[in-house]
């Protein structure tokens, strides 16, 4: 059975109702005797309907085989590696650590996963810009909402980045939840971007480039 995150039943819906009433109105069109009015009429059903599909499309929601070891971390997002790099996160970490973004298309899942087992001890939306989420800095210019984790494999952040197109990120977890490694924790709509900040130990097991799946694929290791 195909699941939907929640997020996108009003978009789906809404999509549908509007085809229901665009196909009735096609069907009096045929009637009306209007060659042109059955035509236009044709145009705005396929076109509701096809929203209605690749709407149903983007929000749908598979599961996963979440990958089982010590020390493993998995994708929080489907899409792209676009960056790998050691930095100095002085926000919220305050500590060295590897990040890595991934940038999520329109046609990619949308479903963002915790990327380790953890306790929530921070979540904060920032308000921002909409620049085009491959951007470098595009993370701390956008719209964007920063999770933190604690668990045995120490701190990790994940920051959800709102793109030029997604306009909204969702995260459905608060401080003092728990969350297990590849469990559904938020969304992005409409395409963007994510990164995450993993401790300094870490080996990177992924390349930039490489296409990955929210909590199927492990992105690192710690050693």
């Amino acid at each position: 059975m195909i699941k939907f995150a929640p997020e996108g039943y009003p978009f789906i819906l809404a999509s549908l109702l509007v085809s229901v009433i665009a196909s009735v109105f096609l069907l009096w069109s045929l009637k009306s005797g209007s060659t042109v009015l059955h035509y236009l009429s044709l145009l705005a059903a396929c076109f509701f309907i096809g929203l209605t599909l690749f709407m149903a499309f983007f929000f749908r929601d598979p599961d996963r085989k979440i990958p089982s070891g010590e020390g493993l971390f998995v994708s929080p997002a489907d899409g792209k590696v676009i960056l790998i790099k050691d930095v100095y996160e002085q926000d919220y970490l305050k500590s060295d650590a590897r990040e890595i973004s991934i940038f999520m298309s329109p046609l990619d899942v949308h479903i963002n996963r915790a990327p380790c087992e953890g306790k929530v001890s921070l979540v904060k939306h920032t308000p921002g810009k909409f620049l085009a989420a491959y951007r470098d800095d595009s993370s701390l210019k956008n719209e964007n909402i920063v999770m933190v984790l604690d668990g045995g494999s120490g701190k990790v952040l994940v920051r959800q980045v709102a793109g030029f197109l997604a306009r909204r990120a969702v995260c459905r977890v608060g401080v003092g939840d728990m969350l297990g490694r590849g469990e559904r924790y938020g969304m992005i709509k409409f395409g963007s971007r994510l990164d995450v900040y993993l401790p300094k130990d870490t080996v990177v097991t992924i390349k930039l480039g490489d296409r990955v799946k929210a909590g199927e694929t492990v992105i690192a290791r710690r050693p």
